[in-house]
């Protein structure tokens, strides 16, 4: 047995052989770890709760994205104790199966925000967006008071929810048709909900996000998509399983 790995001698004096050696072992090592993968449907465990975004959520999202916030916050809480401990359940694969692009991140100026939803009011965060020294007082985030003087742009949300089809979310045609009414239905607390609540469930939330019931704005958009984030999943009942091809 010495005397085999005193012979490496060889390889390391004929560079040919070194390259087709290293090659061998790389495609072998790169198909024990990619070959099993063309047999699994989906490498994501299904989470219950876990739906595509609602149209006013999708449109906060895309203003979040739009502003930047992704500089500064990750959308991702790590199984380690510390982050468990301050933020929460670690995040799931799930609940980022419909994020085009994901907004995970390892950046963080501010705080996580995976599990930002219901943790504080509307008005705390319209505060928050305004000013946000008003509410913390330690904060380097820029203001975002433009944000509810800005009517939500609405024609093109149909458009939206199309293109996000062609990427695996599984919106139903229904859905597509009915997304400006949807848009419309959650930020009006007085709006029949029966058949959006019928789409997206009824623990989504339907209310005035930002506190002006006289105007759908931007402010409205991304108050609401952060206060999702997070409450998909019950964590008080939520046991990880491994997938049924995997069992």
């Amino acid at each position: 047995m010495k005397n085999i790995w005193k012979k490496h001698g060889v390889l390391e004096r004929k560079s040919l052989l070194l390259t087709v050696s290293i090659l061998v072992v790389v495609s072998v090592g790169g198909l024990v770890e990619i070959a099993p993968l063309f047999y699994l449907e989906s490498t994501i465990e299904k989470v219950k709760g876990v739906r595509p975004y609602t149209p006013l959520e999708l449109a906060g999202r895309d203003i979040y994205i739009r502003e930047g916030c992704y500089n500064c916050h990750s959308q991702m809480i790590r199984p380690l104790r510390d982050e468990v401990e301050r933020y929460g359940h670690y995040s799931l694969a799930a609940e980022s199966m419909y994020d085009h692009p994901f907004q995970w991140g390892s950046k963080r100026t501010g705080p996580d925000l995976a599990r930002v939803g219901g943790k504080y009011s509307d008005d705390w965060h319209r505060d928050h967006l305004i000013d946000p020294r008003s509410v913390v007082p330690e904060s380097v985030m820029p203001p975002y008071a433009f944000l509810a003087g800005r009517q939500l742009e609405q024609k093109d949300i149909e458009a939206k929810l199309w293109a996000m089809t062609k990427v695996g979310v599984p919106y139903t045609q229904d859905m597509i048709d009915n997304a400006k009414t949807d848009l419309q239905t959650q930020a009006d607390p007085f709006a029949p909900a029966r058949d959006f609540k019928g789409r997206y469930g009824d623990a989504v939330l339907q209310r005035d996000f930002d506190g002006d019931p006289s105007r759908l704005t931007e402010m409205d958009a991304l108050i609401a998509y952060m206060q999702m984030l997070g409450t998909l999943v019950d964590f008080s009942t939520y046991q990880a399983e491994a997938p049924e091809n995997l069992r």
